[in-house]
């Protein structure tokens, strides 16, 4: 005989909208210093079938992956800020045929245009923070940077901040481990 309690709910902690870390791993010495990080809506338009009475609706063939928008604070040294701002310009319009070549190189030297995209994680912790869900971003590359404002009117320190927009192929949710999907 099966108890009224085998169908609740174990754990009973809510998740935290503070619990996250973000890595890159074509630039893995930089944190990004993330305060804001939205995971991407998905679509699945739906076809329409045509039926004597209507148009019926019917699960269509394609999935729409919005954009990851990722806001982070900026280090003194811009390094987080630079490192996006070169892979942008060396994506978009480089200074020489020199920074495309660097930007399209394998760390053995090989040219390989692959190289332009980098996979991206999104760690969401629980209430320890401790890794719960890991969201892997596949083929990440980033097609905006914000601007940044200085100004000496403020009376307080405001850390300057910046959001980058990234496209990507598609992105999986993981159990903690990095393998099982969730």
């Amino acid at each position: 005989m099966a108890s009224g309690f085998a169908n609740q709910i174990e754990n009973r902690n809510f998740l935290s909208p503070i619990g996250f870390k973000f890595s890159i791993a074509k630039i893995p010495k930089v944190a990004f210093f993330s305060n804001s990080a939205k995971l991407p809506e998905i679509e699945a338009p739906t076809a329409k079938q045509a039926t004597y009475t209507k148009h019926r609706p019917v699960p269509g063939d394609v999935l729409i992956y919005d954009i990851f928008k990722l806001r982070f604070l900026v280090d003194e040294n811009l390094e987080n800020y630079m490192s996006v701002h070169n892979w942008l310009i060396g994506l978009g319009f480089p200074d020489s045929p020199q920074q495309f070549k660097d930007l399209t190189t394998d760390e053995d030297g090989i040219r390989d245009l692959e190289q332009q995209f980098s996979d991206g994680s999104l760690y969401i912790l629980n209430s320890n923070y401790r890794t719960q869900a890991i969201v892997k971003f596949r083929n990440l590359f980033p097609v905006n940077l914000t601007t940044l404002e200085f100004t000496a009117t403020d009376t307080d320190i405001n850390y300057l901040t910046a959001e980058v927009t990234f496209e990507y192929d598609i992105y999986d949710i993981l159990a903690s481990d990095g393998r099982t999907p969730l």
